[in-house]
């Protein structure tokens, strides 16, 4: 072998990928087509449960040092333009505020980290830098996949580098190669759905003045997203510099999208177009996540619309949830049903996520189907024009940005390494409940002493033990480890953690997802501790 795992692709789903990996001391090659992280904006915003898992490998706080700084409003508005009066203003908090509401939250209903605005240029050099820092990681860009082949010890990659080709071969090939999968091609497997719904441009600027000009007259304040109501789907978006903005539009070339830009803004200000590119709606999800030692993950197996901000957040989410199920195999303690986990635990999530971004996409069409060539005219059919849509998309354009049951809340169902039993709380979009359901991820909770219960817990399995629990755990323990995975036994005294998870006590996989809950130590421990790591 001359590695562990390949990966195929270093935007943000490979870059994470190939860092928790390096982490847990697997190693990995990591090769992109590219000669470096491009300048183009892509995805603008890492999801609360995309930063409460990049917490756990310490890169929080510095994609907040890169992303847009914590006091920024996340306003999204519908607009004419941005010198006239919003005709809606819906109030999002800033990263500062949110932090202060959620650190006042302590029933069970808030989340440790709030979002956070940050482009995917300033994103993927961060990652790129924090991958090569690790001696396990092996980042090679200006590396094209060609092909590979697998048999039953391994894959073997043929990559190009300028006029060089070789073979790598690895235990393992990860496909995060995005919509257009080379990897995912060569096995013949396919993606499903609606593809091509709609086809924009989008276009990405720098002006250094607008953020700073705003509100100008009576027009609408800073804010994070600006939807102009016009026939041509004019959609004005700040990056996390402030300085750079992004326009999409259904406009017919790159020179028209200049034109639109200084239509939406309404006010003379010195700008220069950097990019500009034609884009498809896509809602699309591939048959199969996987074939032999072959695994894809990110756009390489789900297509979404923007709307909900799930696309690189699910992608993001594939790769912590796969990470940990390759090392603990290739370190030998883990069963076969971890990786063959991978698939059903994460193609569920990836098809809810696909219904979301529908969901929200119908919505902001519907508000959209209500514009009239007369919504601006000062006139009282014009006026009534301006009320009627401005009404519609106070009701559904809340639904492209409130999707926090579909970022916290959602659990894997019927999942093999998962200690399931029938029912469980209903899977909802927009609204998050707290829940200890097998599956779900563990709700967060301030301890007595401040400090959040997730930074207690440690890496591996770990078996809650809350409320003062006299319950005798000794053999779920040595079950656990009887397989040789790693388990940590945490007391938690402090009563709103009880009273919130309800339970006594609470085994965490090492993505503390939960695998059983009980009052009493379980009648068959080894079951618990088979099912658990795969075996």
């Amino acid at each position: 072998m001359d590695t562990q795992v390949l990966i195929v692709g270093a935007g943000p789903v490979g870059l994470t990928l190939a860092i928790d990996l390096g982490k847990r001391g697997v190693k990995c090659v990591l090769i992109e087509q590219k000669d470096a992280p491009q300048f183009l904006p892509k995805m603008e915003r890492a999801n609360a449960r995309t930063m409460e898992m990049y917490r756990r490998i310490g890169l929080a706080d510095p994609i907040r040092a890169v992303g847009l700084r914590g006091d920024c409003p996340m306003d999204v508005y519908v607009v004419l333009s941005l010198n006239e009066p919003p005709l809606l203003r819906l109030r999002y908090a800033s990263v500062d505020e949110a932090r202060a509401d959620l650190r006042a939250t302590n029933d069970g209903t808030g989340w440790l980290e709030p979002y956070q605005l940050v482009s995917q240029y300033s994103l993927e050099p961060l990652l790129k830098s924090c991958a090569e820092a690790l001696p396990c990681v092996d980042v090679r860009f200006a590396t094209e996949f060609v092909s590979f082949t697998q048999d039953a010890g391994g894959v073997s990659a043929t990559v190009r580098s300028g006029d060089k080709t070789q073979t790598i071969r690895a235990a393992y090939l990860v496909g995060c190669d995005g919509g257009n999968s080379p990897v995912r091609k060569q096995l013949g497997i396919k993606l499903r759905g609606e593809g091509g719904l709609m086809e924009l441009r989008q276009a990405l600027f720098r002006c250094d003045e607008l953020f700073d000009r705003l509100p100008v007259g009576n027009g609408p304040g800073r804010g994070r997203h600006y939807h102009v109501a016009d026939d041509k789907a004019t959609f004005l978006i700040m990056q996390d510099s402030t300085r750079h903005w992004t326009l999409h539009a259904t406009v017919d070339s790159d020179e028209e999208m200049k034109a639109q830009f200084e239509k939406a803004v309404g006010f003379p200000v010195k700008y220069e177009m950097l990019s500009c590119a034609p884009w498809r709606q896509n809602l699309l999800l591939a048959e199969r996540y996987r074939e032999g030692r072959v695994f894809l993950a990110g756009d390489a197996v789900h297509l979404v619309i923007p709307t909900g901000g799930l696309g690189m957040n699910t992608g993001v989410g594939d790769a912590f949830d796969l990470s940990w199920k390759l090392a603990a195999t290739l370190q030998g303690w883990g069963g076969a049903n971890l990786l063959n986990s991978y698939e059903h635990e994460r193609r569920q999530i990836g098809e809810r996520n696909v219904g979301a971004s529908r969901y929200a996409s119908n919505g902001r069409r519907k508000w959209r189907s209500l514009y009239r060539s007369d919504i601006a005219q000062n006139t009282p059919q014009g006026r009534q024009n301006r009320e009627s849509l401005a009404r519609e998309a106070d009701v559904e354009q809340r639904k492209t940005n409130e999707m926090i049951g579909a970022e916290m809340g959602y659990r894997y169902v019927d999942s093999p390494i998962i200690m399931d039993i029938p029912g469980g709380p209903e899977h909802l979009f927009r609204t998050y409940k707290s829940t200890t359901w097998p599956g779900a991820r563990l709700p967060h909770v301030w301890l007595d002493d401040g400090t959040p219960i997730q930074d207690r817990i440690l890496d591996g399995y770990t078996l809650l033990k809350l409320g003062s629990t006299q319950a005798d755990t000794s053999a779920l323990e040595a079950a656990i480890r009887a397989h040789g995975a790693p388990l940590s036994v945490l007391d938690v005294p402090d009563r709103i953690a009880r009273e919130i998870y309800g339970f006594d006590l609470i085994l965490l996989r090492p993505d503390m997802h939960i695998v059983w809950r009980g009052n009493l130590a379980p009648e068959d421990p080894a079951l618990i501790g088979a099912v658990a790591t795969g075996n």
